[in-house]
């Protein structure tokens, strides 16, 4: 059968070019959202499957056993989680059990974004959302960002013109804890800001709360919806980054009458229920388990930017984050992102180009997301050092590394 770049009329137009061969993981990957094997709960992952095929493995002769929300003990879990640790009330039927936040992300744009839409969000993001609302036909609006997260002026200009010009807003969307590149916590005075916005221009907010749990700088505010009185703020969290990427496990929270919506436009028959069941039995090792990984990530973070001090110097410009796995930073001229990824890549180390994690691409041009927390100390460090001679190799830049002129 010939191929989508064949001539063949079975395969329709415009489709993405074909996913490569997987040749293996690169020595240095400092890409994607993964975490490091040592941080996955292992033994207590498989007590808690033993235990839960044991006692239910019955169900399983069902689709969706417990009805389309999902399992209920996993509900009724990760309600008394996000009610201990988000100071948000949270009733288990308000909770949609998804195959990860990818999902959650698909379902709201499915219920609040067209064609022609604007979705205003942080100017620097998560590559995932923008393409996701670009595929809506829709415009992620960046707006601006500083220390503290995504500026309460700069969202209000931003809406305001989105007014005057007659265009529909789908959503706001918003990292607020450890945002996804920059890895900033904005403060709940400013969370109350952006919900006062919000309620003057009518528009729904969509929080993606997915790194909250990681915070290893200080504490972890409040979720923007517990401070919302009017419920127009739709929640949205993952088990990918404290407990496992490989379990495929996220929530959305939303009041029954939205989720009500959103459950009738998951299509896929039910989240896998095994995993499900498993979580449900995690609950009493969840706080100490999130302590431990927090502490893990702070040491590793540490390591990548002493790495960079080292390698880079003052050509790098960062900020420390706050919490997380990643460390989003800024090259000068005339270093492109996009072409050093491309050439790091065909020497074993994998970079974010900046340009795939901006509303505007042209803003990341010359930034570049580094993950942290899958690679070892030793892998970090000499990944590092790597990409600051490929750098150097192919922009003049950095000119010095390691306390060595390199002109």
């Amino acid at each position: 059968m010939d191929g989508p770049q064949g001539h063949s009329p079975r395969w329709l137009q415009g489709l993405p070019a074909p996913a490569p061969e997987f040749k293996g993981q690169p020595e240095f990957n400092f890409v994607g959202g993964h975490v490091e094997a040592d941080c996955v709960p292992v033994e207590a992952l498989r007590e808690a499957a033993a235990a839960a095929i044991a006692e239910e493995g019955g169900d399983l002769a069902m689709y969706n056993p417990t009805g389309g929300k999902g399992h209920a003990g996993c509900r009724r879990m990760v309600a008394e989680m996000l009610t201990r640790r988000t100071g948000m009330p949270c009733d288990p039927e308000e909770v949609l059990i998804v195959s990860g936040s990818l999902q959650a992300l698909d379902l709201v744009n499915h219920a609040l974004v067209g064609p022609g839409d604007a979705v205003p969000c942080e100017l620097e993001n998560y590559g995932g959302a923008l393409t996701r609302i670009r595929a809506r036909g829709a415009e992620p609006v960046g707006v601006r960002t500083d220390a503290h997260g995504m500026v309460p002026e700069a969202l209000e200009e931003t809406l305001a013109r989105l007014g005057r010009e007659g265009r529909r807003v789908g959503y706001v969307y918003l990292i607020p804890t450890v945002q996804n590149p920059t890895g900033t916590v904005m403060p709940e005075e400013r969370r109350r800001e952006i919900l006062e916005i919000a309620a003057r221009h009518d528009v729904t907010l969509f929080e993606d709360d997915c790194y909250a749990d990681l915070v290893f700088a200080g504490g972890r505010p409040k979720a923007i919806r517990a401070l919302d009185p009017d419920g127009r703020t739709i929640y949205c969290g993952t088990f990918s980054k404290q407990i496992a990427p490989g379990l495929r496990l996220g929530f959305l929270v939303a009041d029954r009458p939205a989720l009500a919506q959103l459950l009738a436009l998951k299509s896929d028959a039910g989240t896998p229920a095994i995993e499900q069941m498993t979580l449900a039995r995690m609950g009493p090792m969840f706080d100490e388990h999130c302590a431990a990984v927090q502490t893990r990530l702070g040491e590793k973070c540490a390591v990548l930017c002493e790495a960079l001090d080292a390698e880079f110097g003052a050509t790098a410009e960062y900020r420390r984050p706050e919490g997380g796995i990643f460390v989003w930073a800024t090259l000068p001229a005339p270093v492109d992102t996009t072409r050093l990824a491309a050439v790091a890549a065909a020497e074993g180390v994998a970079i974010n180009p900046g340009a795939e994690w901006c509303a505007d691409p042209d803003h990341g041009r010359r930034s570049l997301r580094l993950c942290f927390a899958n690679p070892s100390e030793e892998t970090i460090r000499a990944g590092v050092a790597k990409l600051a001679e490929i750098c150097r190799r192919e922009f003049g830049l950095p000119e010095r590394s390691a306390n060595v002129s390199r002109v």
